[in-house]
């Protein structure tokens, strides 16, 4: 895949990201990284670039890794619900061949009982 050189500003700092994503959205990111470190730089005006930079970065491991528990959480949901449905489905055969059964038995008696 074609590597794209993306130029992003954070906190006045220019930065020159090599990547295959797309330009459009590396600039996205760019903005929304300088858009959190602005907005704790103003909260806290006594903090350097750096100490903003790793509070964001905190906080955007917190969310990734809370995400990634929730989107497990979901996978083992779903494979409940999957298991539950292929017991259902199971169950559902075996009571369609018993009514298949208990169908021909009542067939045979009426044949028996037609014959008398």
């Amino acid at each position: 895949m074609e590597k794209n050189r993306v130029n992003i500003r954070i906190c006045g700092n220019s930065y020159t990201i090599v990547t295959e994503d797309d330009p459009d959205y590396v600039e996205e990111l760019g903005e929304y990284v300088d858009k959190e470190m602005k907005q704790i730089g103003a909260e806290s005006p006594s903090l350097s670039t750096t100490q903003c930079a790793v509070l964001v970065a905190l906080d955007r491991a917190d969310a990734c890794k809370k995400a990634t528990a929730s989107a497990d959480n979901l996978r083992a949901q779903i494979k409940d619900y999957l298991e539950d449905s292929a017991r259902a489905r199971m169950e559902v055969d075996v009571a369609r061949r018993e009514i298949e059964r208990l169908n021909r038995e009542i067939s045979n008696l009426r044949n028996k009982l037609a014959g008398k």
